[in-house]
């Protein structure tokens, strides 16, 4: 079973996460701030990932280090479940309608964390969710895990679908990346022979 356990404890921020990549999409999510709540648990239901995170943070400020510092530890945990990368398929993509809003993600498990995205994200906030920590979520979480993400915005008017269209998209496009080819055996999917 591809799992990890990641503790991330700052002054700012408390997290205790863990992963199974190999589960059916069940999560129990309190990060104290309710929009990422609901991001993460569509995330794991869209990705058929178990996950559960638990989440402190200086919420009387804002919700920047608890968003980031979750991206951080579930990048991290990603990277931890993945060990060494051998069988997987390495590269997924989606396109994902989410009423008006339409995202395409792009994934390449590379061992080299990187985030492009074209978001145009039409407000502000969602409730008291700041949308730019969307970026901040997926910058933190591409860079830990070790992944090129691409994220593509082609249309979208509400700010809560562009960003559930997002986290939908990145969870299909991780789904089919981390899957595992039976063709491949055991070998890393690279012909540097590591990832």
């Amino acid at each position: 079973m591809r799992y990890a356990e990641i503790k991330r404890l700052t002054s700012e921020t408390d997290v205790a996460l863990t992963l199974s990549l190999d589960g059916t999409g069940k999560s129990e999510i309190k990060t104290g701030c309710g929009f990422l709540d609901h991001m993460l648990t569509l995330f794991s239901r869209h990705g058929r990932f178990d996950l559960t995170v638990a989440c402190t943070g200086d919420a009387e400020v804002d919700f920047h280090h608890s968003v980031e510092d979750v991206g951080i530890a579930l990048g991290s945990a990603f990277a931890a479940a993945l060990e060494d990368k051998r069988g997987i398929v390495r590269y997924g993509d989606a396109v994902v309608p989410m009423d008006e809003a339409l995202i395409l993600s792009a994934v390449d498990i590379s061992g080299r964390g990187l985030f492009v995205s074209s978001l145009d994200i039409p407000a502000e906030k969602v409730g008291d969710f700041d949308t730019e920590l969307c970026r901040e979520f997926w910058e933190a979480f591409a860079r830990n895990a070790g992944i090129t993400l691409h994220v593509r915005q082609f249309s979208g008017e509400n700010a809560h679908h562009v960003i559930e269209g997002v986290f939908k998209s990145c969870a299909r496009s991780l789904k089919t990346a981390v899957s595992i080819d039976p063709a491949l055996g055991d070998e890393i999917p690279s012909t540097k022979g590591v990832l």
